[in-house]
C-alpha cells in the first residue's frame, strides 16, 4: 500500500504556483508536501493531478492504497485516525475528502466526486488544511519547528565553527558539507537548518525558525528573519522576512522581499523590492485566478511568483502581487498586482514561448541543469491556454 496525494478543484486558488506543479509539490518549512508525507509514514507517496501535469509524476501499481487530499497537512492526530482504517473507509470534513483507503483506478480516479469511491464516510473536523498561497507564510513558522524536529531526531549536528556566534546552539542542525562562518544566528526564536552542501557567507544575521536547503547559500551581510525558507540551490540576500524560496530562485542582492511566495527558477534583480503592508494597513487584496477577481488575504502580503518568472533590477513591486509564469517583468513605477502568465514587461506584450524555452535553458545551465522534455510540454500547455 502506498500513499496517493490528489488535488482537486481547490489546485486553482494556488495560481500561479500549481501552473506547473501539483499541491504536492509546494514547499513550506524545510520540506515538500509529498516529502513531509514520507516523512511522517516511512511509505512511497505518489501524486494524482490535473491532465497536463500528470506527466511530472509516476503512477502506483493497481492496488489498495490511502488516498489523500494534498491540501491536509500531517498531524499525529490524524495519521493515528487512519492508523486503524478499513479498506472502503474514509475521513472526510466540510470541504470533502481528507483521505480514505481503497483501491481506485488511477487514471480515472475524480476528485470532484471522490466521496463517491468510499462505502463509508467518517467525519472528522481535526484536519489542518491550506487552501490559499498566503497560506505557506502563515504555516510557514509552524511548519518549520515540526519539520525540524522530525529531520533531526536521533542525529547529530556537525560541529558549529566557533567563528559564529550564536544563541541555542542546541536548536542549530548544520548538515554535512555545509559551511557556515563568521555569522550570527539566533535560535532562540526558532530552531535554524542548515542543509547538505549549503553556505551561510560571512555577517549574515539569522533568526530563526529558518530553513536553508541543499546546495543553497546565503550571500555576505545578509538579514534574514523567521519564519523563512531558502529551498535548495537558491541564492539568498538582502533583507528577507516570513517568505518561501521554492528552489533554483535567486534573492540575492540588497532589497527587501517579506510574507512572499517565489516558485522555482525566479530571479529578482539587484535592489528590487516588495511591499507587504498597505499604507492603510488595510486587509490585502490578492489575485484569485479561479474565481477571476482580486480576494482579501492578509493584512501582511508580499508577491506570489509563479516559475520562471523574473523581475528586473530596481523594480518596486506592489503589496499582495501575482507573477504569473515564465514573465520577463521590468516597467516604471510601481508594478502592476497582477502579471499573466508570458508576461514580457508590463504592457501586454507576449513572452514567446521558444524565446521563453531558450531563455529558461540559460538560467538553468548556470546551476548545471536542462530543459526536460516534460517541463517543456508543460510550458506549452500554459502558453497555449494562457490569457494574452
Amino acid at each position: 500500500m502506498a500513499i496517493i496525494l490528489f488535488d482537486n478543484a481547490v489546485r486553482a486558488h494556488f495560481y500561479p504556483l500549481t501552473q506547473t506543479r501539483a499541491i504536492a509539490g509546494l514547499r513550506m518549512g524545510i520540506v515538500t508536501i509529498r516529502e513531509r508525507w514520507s516523512l511522517w509514514t516511512r511509505e512511497p507517496v505518489y501524486v494524482h493531478t490535473t491532465g497536463y501535469l500528470q506527466q511530472l509524476y509516476e503512477s502506483p501499481a493497481a492496488e489498495t492504497h490511502l488516498w489523500i487530499d494534498a491540501t491536509a497537512l500531517p498531524s499525529a492526530e490524524l495519521l493515528s485516525a487512519l492508523s486503524d482504517i478499513e479498506e472502503g473507509v474514509c475521513l472526510a470534513d466540510e470541504q470533502g475528502l481528507i483521505a480514505g483507503k481503497a483501491q481506485i483506478a488511477f487514471e480515472s480516479f475524480n476528485p470532484a466526486n471522490s466521496l463517491h469511491y468510499f462505502k463509508e464516510v467518517h467525519k472528522y473536523a481535526q484536519a489542518r488544511r491550506i487552501q490559499h498561497p498566503w497560506h505557506l507564510t502563515q504555516y510557514n513558522d509552524f511548519l518549520l519547528r515540526q519539520d525540524f524536529d522530525l529531520l533531526v531526531e536521533g542525529r547529530n549536528s556537525q560541529p558549529i565553527p566557533e567563528t559564529n556566534r550564536v544563541s541555542q546552539s542546541e536548536a542549530i542542525f548544520i548538515e554535512e558539507g555545509a559551511v557556515v562562518e563568521h555569522c550570527i544566528i539566533n535560535a532562540a526564536t526558532g530552531p535554524v537548518y542548515i542543509g547538505k552542501n549549503a553556505t551561510l557567507m560571512e555577517g549574515s544575521a539569522i533568526r530563526g525558525p529558518f530553513a536553508l536547503g541543499e546546495g543553497a547559500a546565503v550571500k555576505m551581510n545578509s538579514r534574514i528573519y523567521g519564519a523563512t525558507t531558502i529551498g535548495p540551490w537558491c541564492l539568498g540576500g538582502g533583507e528577507i522576512k516570513n517568505s518561501i524560496l521554492m528552489g533554483y530562485s535567486n534573492k540575492a542582492h540588497d532589497g527587501y522581499l517579506g510574507d512572499s511566495v517565489v516558485g522555482e527558477w525566479c530571479n529578482f534583480g539587484a535592489g528590487a523590492t516588495n511591499s507587504n503592508v498597505k499604507n492603510t494597513a488595510g486587509i490585502v487584496q490578492v489575485w484569485d485566478e479561479q474565481s477571476g477577481a482580486f480576494i482579501p488575504a492578509a493584512q501582511k502580503c508580499g508577491v506570489f511568483m509563479g516559475d520562471y518568472a523574473r523581475v528586473a533590477i530596481n523594480a518596486a513591486i506592489n503589496t499582495g502581487s501575482v507573477i504569473g509564469v515564465s514573465c520577463n517583468v521590468f516597467g516604471n513605477g510601481l508594478l502592476p498586482k497582477r502579471i499573466k502568465d508570458f508576461s514580457w514587461g508590463t504592457e501586454g506584450a507576449v513572452y514567446e514561448l521558444d524565446k521563453a524555452l531558450e531563455d529558461i535553458g540559460n538560467w538553468k545551465k548556470m546551476k548545471q541543469q536542462t530543459v526536460s522534455e516534460a517541463e517543456a510540454s508543460v510550458l506549452a500547455f500554459i502558453f497555449a491556454h494562457h490569457s494574452k
